[in-house]
């Protein structure tokens, strides 16, 4: 059985053993033990994966909490599949209207900025 230290996953990851601790400390994942040092699994490794991918596209732990539990459900990962999908599909949504929101400010900005030239240019 192939098994990771702290120090590799972090490595790894390109994240500090703090992190990968924290992520424990919240449940996340649950690595064996031999006397003080923790041991991580192929499943710690694909779990801390799973949450460092989530939260870059800005899932919250409770959400990837969710998702990851849905894996231990015996339905071939359907639910787990299904779920995941619908939030992703919602964090896209999300994500878009944010685009289109800052894509409008950055008009009015525009907009803004040239009334401000065309007002110091015609007191000159």
């Amino acid at each position: 059985m192939t098994t990771y230290s702290i120090t590799d996953l972090a490595k790894e990851n390109g994240i500090t053993p703090r992190t990968i601790r924290f992520y424990e400390d919240q449940g996340l994942i649950t690595p064996d033990r031999q006397g003080a040092q923790r041991v991580y699994s192929k499943g710690d490794r694909a779990r801390l994966a799973w949450i460092l991918r989530g939260k870059r596209v800005g899932f919250s732990l409770s959400e990837i909490r969710e998702m990851l539990d849905l894996y231990e459900i015996d339905d071939d990962r359907a639910t787990q599949r299904q779920v995941t999908l619908e939030k992703c599909r919602d964090r896209i949504s999300t994500l878009k209207q944010q685009q289109q929101d800052l894509a409008a400010t950055i008009d009015e900005l525009e907009t803004f900025c040239q009334a401000i030239e065309n007002l110091d240019l015609s007191n000159h």
